[in-house]
């Protein structure tokens, strides 16, 4: 996902620009960089189809197997919390959707899942 552009047209836009500010930042995240990727990453691709819609909510969803993607908040707070920069790597552990990974693949250096 690192370095993935929004696309004109992407119909996600909006709801996404709505989840960082009415969701993360109204919540106080602040920090640039974690607000940037989640601008950035396209949440809707990492939920399934039939949650597609449903993608940039205030609530974690079902990916299958017992799992879910974490509630948009959640994966901003925890990116903010480990003060990702350009020059340090990340481990990911409990990959699941992958969107979290991919949240600080627009930060890091390398993210290892």
């Amino acid at each position: 996902m690192a370095g993935t552009a929004l696309q004109s047209g992407d119909k996600y836009q909006a709801a996404r620009e709505k989840m960082v500010r009415d969701q993360i930042r109204s919540r106080g995240i602040s920090d640039q960089l974690a607000l940037k990727a989640m601008l950035k990453v396209p949440r809707h691709l990492f939920v399934p189809a039939e949650y597609e819609s449903r993608a940039y909510d205030d609530n974690p969803l079902p990916i299958g197997y017992g799992q879910t993607i974490s509630q948009p908040f959640i994966v901003a707070y925890m990116t903010e919390v480990v003060k990702p920069s350009a020059w340090k790597n990340a481990l990911e552990i409990g990959t699941g959707s992958g969107y979290q990974a991919a949240v600080l693949a627009e930060i890091v250096n390398k993210v290892y899942t």
